[in-house]
């Protein structure tokens, strides 16, 4: 006890001549069953480095404040996934081995006593803040952490990665048997209606009852959740992939350092493009609080948000994690209520909160948008989930358990929408995701270029979806069976093909108005579509009103009336999408993020 008592003494630097400071520093952080070192610098306020510096004199070692640059040393590929857990790294210094270490505060007890009996000790062994050692870690590993972020999910599931199932002939192909189904279906009225009929019904109808369905699905009744004791709560992990955001930093360290959860337990990496250079800055200008901290991502291809954070996947230490974007504001409550649910359901190995655009106001577009999100993620997720059918997860504010994320071979690096990938991976692994109930906001696209990128990104990134999942069908239904295989084919072809349809109906409508002919024929194959244009526009209506009606956000009701509009911007994203698919299947749109103030002024 002399021993601890005496190192927070040092520690502190503070006049405690009969330690009663010191002892209660030792009570508090027992209590909360954190290391000692770690209570100081989050609770006490000290520098981590300062921390360091003073324990080291207090044992007798060498300190520096990082690993020296130029020096070898080895980071084994094999241990890529204990990096976080890393706490001595030997480098060749001239003639000998010499050790960095970064040891606890039980550690630092014993090395002082290791000493007393090796003396040369001090003459191999330096002290380092843990992040500086993390950080030599990261720089050392790095050729294999960009190796391990492209490569992981192939060695894992060779027959669901997009780098090694998305090749040329697979993409044409499937670009041709698009055009293909949509001249069937256009002409099923007209031709072989026994034939085509059915599969007009199936791709076009089903998807709409589905959305009726999950409107009709009445709300579980929420789980009561209290906040467990800061004790007993799990480290957390948040990563933050970042690229050209440097006018988004202040408002996401601010709205981290919001977050209802105990200091001691968060592991918060902004992990950040090594291209974005004012990123970069703007982060490191930020950093001295122990719950942050820079990932740097190597300029390596494929430039994608999933590729990033594959690369950090093996830094993180938390028991969870969980993927916010540059815009996002959540909940100060998110993290403790999903370690709640994670404790509370062992089965749930994933969580998806709801996203909420906070800029609807704005004008039309950001309307629908948020209407769209309403109804996605008030309505349809929900329902989902508890007909325990695959989830297309938002590509923000999910919350994984860690280890099964890392078993599952963490994010595809090679698909756009790395979201809808792994929602269908878990579902293809039979482990069940679940809705959270906490908000995090998000903005919308303002005007109609960006927003045509992100969803062009977004289209191509469920095509890639398709095709990768699709290259076996049989092991797929195998693997998910068949309620999870119908709803996949169904809904994510249904959400390919409906807008382009939308787009052709509409069209035909346009030349037989200006020809003269009237806006519809009266024929069986006309009113057939104008049913079933009615069908998709009234069950999308639904899940949206009653969406915006969950949120309170009724006021954005009459907005929706532009729908049609919507689709056939939609409609021409996905034409977009099928040429980028063939020609630039790996290109990552980076949508313009808006911090928060400037988001009210625009939408005021």
């Amino acid at each position: 006890m002399s021993d601890a008592l005496d190192l927070i003494k040092a520690i502190l630097a503070k006049d405690d001549p009969d330690g009663a400071v010191a002892r209660a520093v030792l009570e508090s952080a027992l209590e909360r069953e954190v290391d000692v070192l770690v209570y100081c610098a989050t609770a006490l306020g000290i520098d981590p480095t300062t921390i360091m510096k003073r324990a080291a004199r207090w044992a007798g070692y060498g300190f520096f404040d990082r690993v020296p640059r130029g020096l070898m040393g080895s980071a084994e590929p094999t241990r890529l996934e204990a990096l976080a857990e890393i706490r001595l790294f030997r480098v060749r210094l001239l003639d000998r081995e010499v050790a960095f270490a970064a040891p606890d505060f039980v550690g630092l007890i014993r090395l002082k006593h290791r000493l007393a009996t090796t003396p040369r000790l001090s003459h191999l062994l330096c002290l380092v803040p843990e992040q500086a050692l993390r950080d030599h870690l990261t720089a050392v590993a790095a050729p294999a952490l960009i190796d391990a972020a492209r490569q992981n999910l192939a060695r894992r599931w060779p027959y669901a990665s997009a780098q090694l199932e998305l090749t040329a002939l697979a993409r044409w192909g499937f670009a041709v048997g698009l055009v293909l189904l949509l001249c069937l279906v256009l002409i099923a009225p007209h031709f072989a209606q026994v034939l085509l009929l059915p599969v007009v019904l199936i791709i076009l109808v089903v998807p709409a009852a589905l959305r009726l369905a999950a409107v009709l699905e009445p709300l579980p009744p929420e789980p009561l959740l209290r906040r467990p004791p800061n004790e007993e709560l799990p480290v957390y992990s948040v990563l933050i992939p970042l690229r050209n955001e440097a006018a988004m930093v202040p408002q996401l360290f601010a709205a981290m350092e919001a977050l209802d959860y105990p200091a001691e337990r968060l592991d918060i990496k902004f992990v950040v493009e090594a291209r974005s250079e004012r990123t970069i800055a703007a982060v490191e200008e930020r950093l001295g609080d122990p719950r942050f901290s820079l990932v740097p991502v190597p300029d390596a291809l494929p430039h994608t948000k999933p590729k990033a954070l594959d690369f950090a996947l093996p830094l993180c230490w938390g028991q969870h994690v969980v993927v916010f974007d540059a815009e996002d504001i959540p909940d100060s409550d998110q993290l403790w209520k999903a370690a709640a649910r994670f404790r509370d359901a062992p089965d749930i190995v994933c969580l998806q909160a709801h996203l909420v655009i906070d800029n609807g106001k704005q004008n039309w577009l950001t309307a629908l948008f948020a209407g769209e999100y309403a109804g996605l993620f008030c309505v349809l997720l929900p329902a989902l989930a508890r007909w325990r059918l695959p989830m297309p997860l938002g590509g923000t504010s999910n919350h994984f358990r860690l280890r099964a994320l890392r078993e599952l071979g963490g994010w595809d690096a090679f698909n756009v929408t790395e979201d809808a990938d792994l929602g269908i991976r878990l579902a293809r692994r039979h482990l069940r995701v679940a809705v959270l109930t906490s908000q995090t906001r998000e903005a919308a696209p303002t005007w109609l270029l960006p927003w045509l990128g992100q969803r062009t990104r977004w289209m191509k990134g469920w095509m890639q979806t398709f095709i990768v999942h699709n290259r076996n069908p049989g092991r797929l239904l195998q693997e998910m069976g068949l309620p999870a295989f119908l709803a996949f084919e169904v809904l994510v072809l249904g959400m390919i093909v409906a807008p382009i349809l939308h787009c052709a109906f509409l069209l035909s409508v346009l030349v037989r108005a200006l020809l003269g002919a009237g806006l519809v024929d009266g024929s069986v194959g006309t009113m057939f579509y104008l049913a079933v244009l009615a069908l998709g526009y009234g069950s999308s209506l639904a899940m949206t009103a009653l969406g915006l009606g969950r949120l309170r956000m009724l006021d954005l009701a009459p907005h929706q009336l532009w729908l049609p509009v919507y689709w056939l911007l939609i409609g021409f994203a996905t034409i977009r999408a099928v040429r980028e698919l063939v020609l630039r299947p790996f290109y990552w749109f980076k949508s313009p993020h808006q911090p928060l103030p400037a988001r009210r002024r625009a939408g005021a």
